[in-house]
């Protein structure tokens, strides 16, 4: 079915349905999912069976483009490459040929390099030039960040290995910050670019070989880099053995389930970091072999479409009740949105609607006392996608996680429910009465009818997260194939970087006569407060 065809038959004919009206308990079988010890509810949407079957129809072309993907076929067509990072995770007996060769071999030694490295540091075998390792120290922005940087902080009751700490921003306060406490000489530096060029990372990498020089003999020994530069690494003069590299067919934002992954695993171990990439491969088992009504990233993904191509909602909110998942959203936002932020189809013509929506978040129930009140009672509503754990890790806190699991099952509730006039009439009669009731009820009415999901699971752990990451990026795929996109380059990003090229030196003083009259207005005043005039 053509999907805009398909979205169009939808508006017409299915999205005024009330979900309460929809909700029983025959319902559930079919509008639940469960895979890699994952537990997907979406039956409060307004998707009825109808609706869903059009919306499968949509996805019919999806196996065939998910196949070419773990075939290695070049599906990333603006850049002429495979989109391989399921290969990272795919275990030791898998075989995956790009081009005629199998990729798996230096995959697999790169792991075993890896783990190799991460014991020798979290053993003290490999020691910094005042003693054992005990800090980590993760430099590089975007895909080589926000994964890791994520998945340090979702896993810390598994953390048995050196402090890691994760510096991004080119802003000078992120670097400022870090460093405080630390001791450069039992510090590890670990420089995350594949090409070593990303004018961030490289900054701020700078600055830490600067600090380290100034406190040990020899700063490189105690570099590590995660890149495919071997050239511009050994300038650095980082030994090849501290180098973990990875083709191209690894795109940023998929990267963390290899050398990416490095401040990871010396934080839980190379056997839990193991159990991540096995929750990973789970989901990828699942995804490759069950039927679309059943395929929890294609169900994920046929809500996704629901909500923004056919009822128009422009955002959605995810909303992990787990305050360790607290960069869940934010790794997520570039996951979704860097992937899926396209305006033109494959062919290069101008899509018919929107492609990708605005993905946000906060952990619950922090976010309750924030921004529920526009999800509640504000006029747009906004698809919510609640997770949350049977279990926490602190077993003496236990009346706490109950809390959370109320809280966030409350608030799926209350969002399908809402509360009519009536009901507030009823909320506040005993202390207003006449114009002044109905005024003081106005304002204690909800809509209800807000759309939500539920992902729930028994604990947060490195198999969980391996499975919640790679849902997340197979319904980002699915997402894709369905609009006929390219999920896999960002040409978006491009042009302000090659324009900051440019202006850095204005900001000195350089001519910027060549700039329009705001950009010229703001570098005079931004000099002038510098000194620079």
């Amino acid at each position: 079915m053509e999907f805009w065809n398909g979205v169009a038959s939808l508006k017409r004919n299915h999205a005024g349905a009330r979900i309460a009206d929809l909700l029983t308990d025959a319902r559930l079988a079919r509008f639940t999912a469960r895979a890699a010890g994952l537990h997907f509810d979406f039956s409060k949407t307004a998707i009825d069976d109808g609706a869903l079957d059009t919306l499968l129809a949509m996805a019919a072309g999806v196996p065939e483009r998910r196949d070419a993907m773990f075939g290695g076929a070049r599906i990333n067509e603006t850049e002429g490459r495979a989109v391989l990072h399921t290969a990272l995770r795919a275990g030791d007996d898998a075989s995956v040929e790009v081009d005629g060769a199998d990729v798996m071999p230096p995959v697999r030694e790169t792991l075993a390099r890896m783990r190799g490295f991460a014991e020798d540091v979290r053993s003290g075998r490999f020691m910094g030039q005042g003693g054992r390792i005990t800090d980590v120290v993760n430099i590089g922005i975007g895909g080589s960040d926000l994964g890791p940087a994520m998945a340090a902080q979702a896993l810390a009751p598994f953390h048995d290995g050196p402090r890691c700490h994760f510096v991004s921003n080119v802003d000078g306060a992120d670097w400022a910050e870090t460093r405080k406490g630390l001791d450069p000489a039992t510090t590890l530096v670990v420089v995350a670019s594949k090409t070593f060029t990303t004018q961030e990372t490289m900054t701020n990498a700078r600055t830490a070989w600067d600090l380290m020089a100034a406190s040990v003999d020899d700063p490189a020994a105690q570099f590590a880099a995660l890149s495919s530069a071997a050239d511009k690494t050994a300038d650095w003069g980082i030994d090849p053995s501290q180098v973990f590299g990875f083709e191209d067919w690894v795109g940023g934002r998929y990267s963390m389930w290899g050398p990416i992954g490095l401040s990871l695993m010396l934080a839980i171990g190379p056997d839990q970091f193991d159990r991540f990439l096995a929750g990973a491969r789970a989901m990828d088992e699942h995804f490759r072999e069950a039927p679309l009504e059943h395929n929890m990233p294609v169900l994920l993904a046929l809500v996704g479409i629901w909500h923004h191509q056919v009822c128009g909602y422009p955002t959605r909110a995810v909303l992990p009740y787990d305050d360790r998942l607290a960069r869940l959203p934010a790794y997520l936002q570039q996951l979704e949105m860097e992937s899926n932020g396209k305006g033109v189809t494959m062919d290069g013509k101008a899509l018919e609607g929107p492609a990708g929506p605005v993905v946000w978040g906060e952990p619950g129930t922090n976010g309750q006392h924030a921004f529920y009140q526009l999800i509640h009672q504000g006029l747009t509503p906004v698809p919510c996608e609640f997770m949350v754990a049977a279990k926490g890790h602190e077993p003496e806190l236990d009346h706490h996680h109950r809390l959370l699991i109320a809280n966030c099952l409350a608030q799926s509730e209350a969002l399908l429910r809402g509360r009519d006039l009536d009901e507030a009439r009823g909320k506040v009669a005993g202390q207003f009465e006449g114009e002044e009731l109905e005024r003081q009820a106005a304002h204690r009415v909800f809509a209800g009818n807000r759309p939500s999901t539920m992902l729930i699971y028994e604990r947060m752990d490195p198999f969980t997260l391996g499975a919640v990451v790679a849902l997340y990026e197979h319904r980002v795929f699915v997402e894709g194939a369905m609009l006929g996109i390219n999920s896999f380059d960002q040409w978006g990003v491009e042009l302000g970087k090659e324009l900051a090229g440019a202006l850095a030196p204005m900001i000195e003083g350089k001519d910027a006569s060549a700039k329009d009259a705001s950009t010229r207005t703001l570098l005079a005043q931004l000099r002038a407060w510098r000194g620079a005039d």
